[in-house]
């Protein structure tokens, strides 16, 4: 639903976001696994062996937190439920209380992707993905008070329901 505000507009993005991570459970197991197969190793094998096989796991432990990061990152740049605050050049993204303040840089451009909205930098890397707009008319108000344009409320859908 979008609704105009004195500086820009305020949009209930309809879409599910996502807040449910189990990362950590499979970090977590992975890190158990690792653990007994090491302290087995160094009970069964020679020294040397067994010394491997804890760098082995702290290597594996590393790269897994590594790639963790990365993925962790990407989900964050996705918008797509709660409630979007959108001013010239800035967006506020109110999730269930929580906000992100997100400001463009000179090199920051909006673009269109049917329903969805994309925020893409100078090299044209996709800083933010936003969908979850109730129609095409919404993403492109979102385009256009974040370029600067102002809209104003003259026109108006009024439905009438029947009683």
């Amino acid at each position: 639903m979008l609704k105009l505000t004195e500086d820009g507009a305020k949009i209930t993005l309809q879409g599910q976001s996502q807040t449910t991570d189990n990362g950590m459970f499979w970090f977590g197991s992975s890190l158990l696994v690792g653990a007994v197969a090491v302290a087995f190793a160094m009970s069964v094998l020679p020294e040397r062996l067994a010394i491997g096989a804890l760098a082995l796991l702290i290597i594996g432990s590393f790269i897994f937190n590594r790639q963790r990061q990365k993925q962790k990152k990407s989900v964050a740049s996705v918008i797509s439920g709660g409630t979007l605050w959108v001013r010239a050049g800035e967006l506020v993204h109110d999730n269930n209380g929580k906000r992100e303040h997100i400001h463009l840089v000179d090199g920051d451009t909006a673009k269109l992707v049917g329903e969805q909205l994309q925020i893409v930098d100078s090299s044209d890397a996709c800083k933010y993905h936003i969908n979850g707009f109730d129609s095409v008319q919404e993403a492109t108000a979102a385009k256009a008070i974040l370029q600067g344009q102002a809209l104003s409320k003259r026109h108006v859908n009024i439905k009438m329901s029947d009683n």
